[in-house]
Order: structure tokens, then sequence, then C-alpha cells
């Protein structure tokens, strides 16, 4: 009797963990999802809505902008508030921005649905890396953020091919109405397969550092956007060199704080944490790689090849599968063998990844399609290993605001890396001659975008 008991609990008890952990894969997928589906639609949303290109672009930029911002602030507002309250109110908001989207009538209204989908997305994003920080061991750690981390390079590389065929098949709108259901029944999932997970002891009576928190904001989102309107305005603008000003003020008064508060937003030992801050790094500039090769891919050979927007997302498939089946595989890897091995790997085959995408851009989208499928290896091998690697250099009342900053540099990451090689297309449209020495073909500013 007590081991039928036993067993009954012990496979309720792993029902629950699966259903934990499909929680978090697919909040954290339909996060990925969300920020990307939109990029292949612009065109037909601009026409709708009556808005230049320019004006579409804010709404991508809006949600990157957004996420910059608040995920840090989730992560520090994690160490304070009960894990499961604060990510069913993340997915709640991200729903809310879904609905407002789905009805909106003017880009305001649409941008604005945007930029509430991002402050939703912040939380789900940063909360599921803590809950799985606080719930598995360290030889279970490592398979589970690499579910996670597979499930949002699916989401990134899967987002344009979502987009591009519901879109075509049945207008942008519903793109956010299918998103909104899926919204739905994440959070109720979450309250049925998610236990509460209380701030620790030792944060409770602990001071929220307002001033340094909203100088952490200014600094992000005034960089973010100068770069963003660099793309359009220019980098020696007015407007571009405003917001850099306002961000280095903004730096310095965050970098005050940190030597002088009694309990600063940013802890002054994660700084001297040196594999902590080169983990922040990499991932950074891991995604300041990748996330552009799934913008401008399919815009070079929409403009270049005469592909449908359907057809350019799908270009991006094999390397969202290739995310999807290696992920889970190199996060159990990553609880067995060096971190450094890894992701020293990961960041050769991006190299080589991109000189080839450099090499190739304009020529077959087949051949594209092989340089995706090699990124989306170099992603496996970066991300999986890069979540793991901080995680375990942090103690337990780091990982809250460790890892806020830790996803905020990954989303930093997109968003800089997108605006900025946004930015050098526009300056060298009309360049003849590629950087690249071995490149033959006739777009040399989309191979100079990749080698870069």
């Amino acid at each position: 009797m007590n081991e039928q008991l036993n067993h009954n609990q012990s496979a309720q008890k792993h029902g629950k963990n699966v259903l934990l952990i499909l929680t978090l894969a697919f909040s954290v997928l339909l996060s990925g999802v969300t920020v990307d589906m939109v990029m292949p639609v612009l065109g037909l949303i601009g026409n709708d809505l009556g808005a230049s290109e320019a004006q579409t672009s804010w709404i991508v930029g809006g949600v990157a902008l957004v996420l910059a911002i608040a995920i840090p602030f989730y992560g520090r507002i994690a160490d304070f508030v009960e894990a499961r309250k604060l990510f069913t109110i993340g997915v709640l908001i991200l729903t809310l921005g879904n609905l407002i989207a789905a009805l909106a009538t003017e880009l305001n209204m649409l941008v604005i649905g945007r930029m509430i989908q991002g402050a939703g997305m912040a939380s789900v994003s940063v909360v599921s890396i803590i809950v799985i920080s606080r719930v598995y061991p360290p030889g279970q750690r490592g398979i589970v953020l690499g579910i996670v981390a597979g499930s949002i390079g699916i989401g990134t590389a899967g987002g344009p091919i979502f987009g591009g065929l519901v879109g075509q098949w049945l207008g942008w709108k519903a793109l956010f109405w299918i998103t909104f259901t899926l919204g739905i029944l994440i959070a109720i999932s979450a309250q049925i397969s998610m236990q509460k997970i209380y701030p620790l002891e030792s944060e409770k009576n602990k001071t929220f550092d307002v001033i340094g928190g909203i100088s952490l904001g200014l600094m992000i989102g005034f960089f973010l956007l100068g770069i963003t309107l660099s793309e359009n305005q220019g980098l020696t603008s007015y407007l571009t060199m405003i917001c850099l000003g306002v961000s280095f003020v903004a730096l310095v008064i965050l970098t005050i704080r940190i030597r002088t508060a009694s309990n600063p937003f940013i802890p002054p030992i994660l700084l001297k944490n040196r594999a902590y801050v080169r983990s922040v790094l990499i991932i950074f500039l891991s995604m300041f790689a990748y996330f552009p090769i799934l913008v401008f891919i399919p815009l070079l050979v929409v403009e270049v090849n005469g592909l449908s927007p359907g057809e350019a997302g799908m270009l991006l498939l094999p390397g969202g599968a290739t995310v999807a089946i290696l992920s889970p595989i190199i996060g159990r890897l990553s609880d067995r063998i060096k971190h450094e091995i890894l992701l020293i790997a990961g960041l050769l085959c991006m190299g080589g990844s991109t000189f080839f995408l450099s090499t190739f851009s304009g020529g077959s989208p087949i051949t594209l399609s092989m340089g995706v499928l090699g990124s989306g290896i170099a992603y496996a091998l970066i991300n999986s290993p890069a979540n793991n690697f901080a995680v375990s250099t942090l103690n337990k009342e780091q990982v809250g605001v460790g890892m806020g900053l830790f996803q905020g540099a990954l989303f930093l990451g997109t968003g800089v890396g997108s605006a900025l090689m946004g930015t050098f297309l526009a300056l060298r449209r009309k360049g003849e001659n590629a950087i690249n020495p071995i490149y033959e073909s006739h777009v040399p500013h989309y191979s100079e975008r990749h080698i870069i």
C-alpha cells in the first residue's frame, strides 16, 4: 500500500515536473515568436495603417527597447516578489499586449500594444531562468536550460516563418489573436505546474535602489533609441547625439550609485566576478551577430532573389530546427564538460558562418540557408552553456539581478546588432567594393553586414 502511494506521488511529481518544463519552454517560445513574427508582414501592416517604412520600424524597435530596459528590473524585482506570481503577471501583460495589437486600427495603438508585449516578455525571459536555477540542482540544470534555450532559438528563427505564412493566409491581425490565445493557456498552466518560489530570507529586508534602476533603464533605453534613430537620421544627427548623451549621463549616475549606495541596483561584486562578466559579454556579442542574420537574410532574398515573405521566412527553418535539436543535447553536455570548450566552439562556428554568408550574399537562397544553418549550430553551442555558466558563477542571492542583467545583455545585443547593421546597410548601399576580398556578387552592402 505504502509502495503504491509512493509510486503515485512520484508519478504525480514527475508529471508536474514535465508540465513545468513545457510551460517554461512554451512561454519563451511564445516570447521569441512574438518578437519576430511581424518582420515579414511589416509591408502589409504599413499598407493597411498608412505608415511609412521608418514608422513601421517602431513595431519591432519598440519591443526591443522595452525588453532591454525591463529585463534587468524584473531580475531585481524577483529578489523581492514570489516568482510564480511575477511569471504569471508577465504572461498576462504579454497577453494584454497581444489583444491591444489585434484590435489596433492605427499605428500608434499597434506600437503601444507591442511595447506592452515587451514588458510582459521581459518577465517571462528572466523569471524562467530564475525558476530553473532555484528548482533544479546543478546536475539537472543544464538540460532544462538547454530545452528553454532551444525554445528561444525556435521562437526567434520560427517567428518570421510563422509570421510570413499566417500573415499571407489570414492577415497580420491573426498573428496577435493566435498568440493571445496561447498566452491565456500558458498563464493557466503556470498556476498548475509551478510551485510558489519565495524570495530568499537574506533579500527580504534589503531596499530597492530606485535611482540606480532608473539610471540603468535610461542608459540602456536612450542608447538603444539613439542607435535605432541613427538608422534613419545618421549617427551624427541632433536627436541621435542627444539620446547618446543622455545615455552617457545615466551611465555616470549609475556608476556613482554602484559605488555609494548601501544596496545598489547592480551589486559591485557582480562586476568583480570576471567569469560572470565574460558570460555577459559572450551572450551580448553572440546575439549581436546572430539576430541580424534573422533580420537581413529575409530582406536580402526578397530584394535580390524575388522571394515572397513566406518563402524568405522558410530559409530560416534549417537554423531553427538545428537549434531545437541541439540545444537540449548541448545543455546536458554543459553539465558534464567545461563550458569554455562549448563556448569557444560556438564562437568559432558563428565567425565561420557569418564569413560564409558574407561571401555568398546575393547568391542562391539554398546556399544562404546553409549559412543560416551554421549560425543556428553556433547559437546552440553558445546559448545553453552561457546561461549555465552564468548561473554557476552566482550565489543564490545574486541569481535574480545577475540573470536579469544577463538576459538584458542578450536582448540588448539583438537590438543594437540589428539597428547598427541597418545603419551600416543604409550607409553602404551605394558602395561598389566589398570588404570581403573573395566576394564576387553584386550586393556588397549585404556582404559587409555579415563580415562586420
